[in-house]
């Protein structure tokens, strides 16, 4: 199988268990994180992909989640880019707080108005449209040139920085993007033309693990 762009959303981080939004914060996968990723490396394993080059972002929850997965495969270890371009969305003065402690402060319709919307960012932070602003870019001029080499390519990121690129691949609406869901370490397998239009499309998800939306 050649051909393949994969996206995979990191394994459950320390945060995402106590419901925080997290952002550029840098916490590591919980240990059902862990379990996560393993899950994620062994059933691209059981789909026969191998992947020649592989992107991550400078946060460890997707670091951490990439290497598993790559250890899991096996074979040789492809070239590894991190870049900040890849790093979920910044949640500015939301970040290190849960839901319940931003609804105090800010009130509830406040804080799934910031969430929930394409263009509005949380203060001192970023919209999922300022996310897209430095993703597509990104994917565009260093990722999409590997695909198009007829490379397998794989991208451990963010719930958010993540649906920036499937809004551009999928060609999806602001609103369309705000209602797809991301499982935590379940694969995205594209297969893309020359173009760079989606050929085929399949997520590899378990019964478990629907995004909580807090990075």
């Amino acid at each position: 199988m050649t051909n393949r762009l994969v996206l995979v959303r990191h394994g459950e981080s320390e945060w995402n268990k106590k419901n925080i939004f997290t952002g550029i914060r840098n916490p590591d996968l919980t240990d059902k994180g862990l379990i996560e990723a393993v899950w994620a490396g062994r059933v691209l394993k059981g789909e026969g992909l191998h992947f020649d080059v592989a992107f991550t972002s400078k946060l460890k929850r997707a670091q951490h989640t990439l290497d598993i997965i790559l250890g899991e495969i096996g074979g040789d270890i492809p070239e590894v880019i991190e870049d900040p371009a890849l790093n979920e969305r910044d949640y500015g003065e939301l970040s290190g707080l849960n839901k319940d402690q931003a609804r105090e402060r800010w009130g509830e319709e406040q804080v799934l108005s910031w969430r929930r919307s394409y263009d509005e960012p949380p203060p001192g932070g970023e919209s999922l449209k300022d996310t897209a602003a430095r993703v597509q870019p990104y994917y565009l001029e260093h990722i999409w040139p590997h695909v198009a080499a007829g490379k397998n390519v794989i991208v451990s990121a963010h719930g958010n920085s993540l649906r920036a690129l499937i809004m551009f691949l999928e060609k999806l609406s602001p609103q369309e993007i705000l209602d797809r869901e991301l499982a935590t370490a379940a694969p995205q397998v594209y297969r893309l033309s020359h173009t760079g239009d989606v050929a085929e499309h399949r997520e590899l998800v378990r019964s478990e693990g629907r995004d909580s939306g807090l990075g």
